[in-house]
C-alpha cells in the first residue's frame, strides 16, 4: 500500500558544552529567534523555512559529537524504513517512536512520524 514521506527537519545535535553557543550562532545565522520548546528544555527551533522545512536545535548527551542530521517524516514508519533499506540505508537503533538509521556512507538520519502537520500534508510525496 502506498505511503507518504518527506525530508522534513534538519537537526543540529549540540552536546551540552556547545548548546548555548551553537543555538545563539544558528539563531543569528538564520536571523530568527531559537524558540525553546515549552515541553522539553533540550529542544529549540528557529522555525520553518522553504517548503515547510524545519530547523531544530537539539541538546544531546555528554560525549556525543556535534553533528547535523535530517529527519524523514512519514505516515507509515515501517514502510518508509523498508523503502530506505532497499536504497542502501541501514537500521541503527529503534528509538521507540522513530528509527535512527544510517545512509550507505554512514550519515545518521531518522525516520519519524508526522511532526510538521500542515507542511507534511502540503509537501509529502506518495511512495510506492
Amino acid at each position: 500500500m502506498p505511503h507518504r514521506s518527506r525530508l522534513a527537519i534538519l537537526l543540529l545535535d549540540l552536546p551540552p558544552e556547545h548548546h548555548a553557543a551553537g543555538s545563539a550562532s544558528w539563531a543569528g545565522a538564520t536571523a530568527r529567534t531559537a524558540t525553546p520548546d515549552p515541553d522539553d528544555a533540550d529542544w529549540a527551533s528557529p522555525g520553518s523555512f522553504a517548503d515547510g522545512f524545519h530547523v531544530e536545535l537539539q541538546r544531546t548527551g555528554e560525549g556525543t559529537p556535534p553533528r547535523w542530521h535530517v529527519d524523514v517524516e512519514t505516515d507509515d514508519i515501517p514502510a518508509e524504513v523498508a523503502r530506505l533499506e532497499a536504497l542502501g540505508a541501514r537500521r541503527h537503533r529503534d528509538m521507540g517512536s522513530s528509527w535512527r538509521m544510517a545512509d550507505p556512507a554512514g550519515l545518521v538520519f531518522c525516520v519519524a512520524g508526522i511532526r510538521t502537520g500542515d507542511e507534511f500534508e502540503r509537501h509529502a510525496t506518495v511512495r510506492p
